[in-house]
């Protein structure tokens, strides 16, 4: 028998991210424990066909609402347009993110501060205007951002991802205690080494794949789907008394000195 502490039906999802990867599998993840999901991301093209994927997997709603993440002078508008679609909000997952890879000397101040604006400071408007909506309508709510490995250590040539990453957890911890009162939990998930498409040209380099697999104790890359557990339980009944923590789900990677 299915417990139902672990059942989302009646609720929605707003998932950043959601056109692939990571974001795609938590988006369909919880629409088959029953959310019904706002799903983001700048392809409108990748947004439709996990759109029809949900829907027809799982009879649950669905809405696309393309929309790059840099442009925060507009994320206030695109929360909007989630309530509007959806008519409401319960579970904000801000998974969307940016890296530029290269040696630290060398990165710009345009680079630096766009990585910090798609991963972090998006996270922020998003989870600003989340909180303002849960307040409105006088009820709990769930907030979980993706962080990365880079929460827990550094390796070289990711500066501001891994500062981004890092000033995500802080985030994390920050709105947890401060957002307590309001009933909101806000945790993070923190992916190890995953097999998508961003990371292909990573897993195709012959020396890289073998350092990841010597540093991961399950000698395996993650796959998307392996979130949607922590997810469900984070957004679900299940979590209602965590929050302010970070999930690695790497495989054992920061278990192993």
């Amino acid at each position: 028998m299915e417990s139902p502490i672990f059942d989302l039906s009646g609720r929605v999802a707003l998932v950043t991210g959601a056109g692939r990867g990571i974001g795609r599998a938590v988006a369909e993840g919880l629409a088959r424990h029953g959310a019904d999901v706002v799903l983001v991301a700048r392809s409108a093209d990748q947004l439709e066909t996990v759109r029809e994927s949900i829907e027809a997997d799982t009879g649950r709603n669905a809405w696309q609402i393309p929309f790059d993440l840099a442009n925060l002078d507009r994320i206030e508008k695109l929360f909007a347009r989630a309530l509007e679609v959806a008519g409401r909000v319960d579970i904000l997952v801000n998974c969307a993110g940016a890296t530029v890879r290269g040696p630290s000397e060398d990165v710009t101040v345009e680079t630096f501060n766009h990585v910090m604006e798609v991963n972090l400071t998006s996270a922020l408007l998003l989870s600003q205007a989340f909180c303002k909506h849960c307040r409105d309508v006088a009820k709990h709510g769930r907030i979980i951002n993706i962080g990365s490995l880079a929460c827990h250590a550094a390796r070289p040539t990711i500066a501001a991802y891994a500062c981004s990453k890092a000033g995500l957890l802080a985030l994390t911890k920050t709105l947890a205690v401060e957002w307590a009162p309001y009933q909101i939990n806000v945790n993070a998930i923190g992916p190890g080494y995953i097999d998508t498409e961003l990371t292909a040209p990573l897993k195709a380099d012959e020396d890289f794949n073998r350092w990841v697999l010597s540093k991961t104790p399950l000698a395996r890359w993650g796959h998307p789907e392996d979130f949607i557990g922590t997810s469900v339980l984070l957004a679900s009944q299940a979590g209602d008394f965590i929050t302010g923590q970070i999930f690695y789900v790497d495989g054992g990677w920061t278990a192993l000195l």
